[in-house]
């Protein structure tokens, strides 16, 4: 019987949680409506703008660091390295970062107060779901290195 490669053993892909509470807000917002007149202002149109740029900061320079260090972003595959360099010497979890930046630029500029209300469930579902089994895994395969990076490192920022 082969040996079975340890992994972080999260098998929903990270974005899908975000995609299914982001389609959850539309749905709250078609049965119970709030008004959606702010999202018409300049100040929302530059939130959006702020955190999309927040999103393309974060996400590009991670992704990157992933595909040159032969990492997989698949969360079923063991790691090859740790990533301690780069973006990831200002957050252990850039791509995650990322995504929450995605989620409420487009909140903005979709125009949909439920999906900014339901932001702190997405971010509950990632940290519980899947930071917390890929940090148990992450301090198994690289043991003391990983401890220390924790020690300077913040998760989100």
């Amino acid at each position: 019987m082969p040996e079975k490669k340890d992994s972080p053993g999260v098998v929903i892909p990270p974005p899908l949680f975000y995609v299914s509470i982001f389609l959850v807000s539309f749905i709250l917002q078609k049965w119970m409506p709030v008004s959606r007149s702010f999202f018409h202002s300049t100040i929302s149109v530059l939130a959006g703008t702020f955190f999309i740029i927040i999103w393309l900061i974060f996400g590009i320079p991670a992704i990157l660091q992933f595909f040159k260090t032969k990492n997989s972003v698949i969360t079923v595959n063991p790691a090859n390295s740790l990533q301690t360099s780069g973006i990831y010497s200002f957050s252990r979890n850039p791509m995650y970062v990322s995504l929450i930046a995605l989620y409420t630029g487009l909140a903005f500029f979709m125009g949909n107060w439920w999906t900014l209300v339901l932001l702190p469930l997405v971010v509950i579902i990632i940290t519980t779901l899947v930071i917390i089994p890929e940090e148990r895994y992450l301090g198994r395969a690289f043991g003391s290195s990983y401890s220390e990076y924790k020690k300077n490192v913040h998760r989100w920022l």
